[in-house]
């Protein structure tokens, strides 16, 4: 099996935890309120497969969105905690591709994988999105996602950003709609990630305008586990 067409989990952790919003960096398109136009991925179906997660780390908000109008979301798996995501089944092609747009670069070439897998850690560059991580497996794939180069900001580092109503709605429907979680459950671990702790509450994140997570009883979230290669 070709490169391009081996399957991969790639990790969510912001705004792609939503199926929506996904699928403008598969499809292209330009995305309510964005300033330009997703171009898409070479192969632009739905995902194989999309579940909630759970990753070693931490999910917190910094720097500032011109789109979102207050902090982006990043992952530091070396941070003590649990970061809530939802893991999507693409083709390297298509995480290629999608870590291509969110590093601002044209899509079309397949990224060599070779390091993160290895180590666990890749760096492409140092822009905002520009560091591959490997958190581990996940049904015997490997999980995938991008973030920041640097670990996640102490709390009165004052680089933490507090992230607006817009970005935590989007996060939150996200979240909701992978079927496991709870709205409010949803909307207290939002509210911890540092940056939104102590600028937003459980109940104001509750009180955003959210889609209603699925019916029935939610099942439990898949959980990333060690790369044993690496261990």
């Amino acid at each position: 099996m070709s490169e391009t067409r081996s399957r991969v989990w790639y990790a969510a952790y912001g705004s792609n935890t939503h199926a929506e919003r996904l699928d403008y960096y598969l499809a292209g398109g330009c995305p309510p309120g964005a300033a330009w136009a997703f171009p898409g991925c070479r192969d632009p179906r739905p995902p194989e497969r999309s579940v909630a997660l759970l990753l070693p780390g931490r999910v917190y908000f910094a720097t500032d969105s011109p789109v979102w109008r207050g902090g982006r979301a990043f992952y530091d798996p070396a941070a003590d905690g649990t970061a809530r995501g939802v893991a999507h089944l693409l083709t390297v092609g298509q995480f290629s591709d999608i870590a291509a747009q969110e590093m601002y670069r044209e899509p079309g070439q397949d990224l060599d994988l070779s390091e993160v897998l290895a180590a666990g850690r890749c760096s492409l560059g140092p822009g905002r999105y520009e560091t591959l991580v490997c958190p581990g497996l996940l049904d015997g794939l490997p999980v995938l996602t991008f973030t920041a180069p640097w670990p996640m900001p102490e709390e009165d580092s004052g680089e933490l950003r507090k992230p607006s109503a817009a970005y935590l709605r989007q996060l939150a429907a996200g979240l909701n709609l992978a079927g496991t979680w709870r709205p409010a459950d949803t909307a207290a671990y939002l509210a911890d990630c540092p940056g939104a702790a102590g600028h937003w509450t459980p109940e104001d994140v509750a009180a955003l305008s959210v889609p209603p997570a699925p019916t029935g009883l939610p099942g439990p979230p898949s959980r990333c586990r060690p790369d044993p290669r690496r261990s």
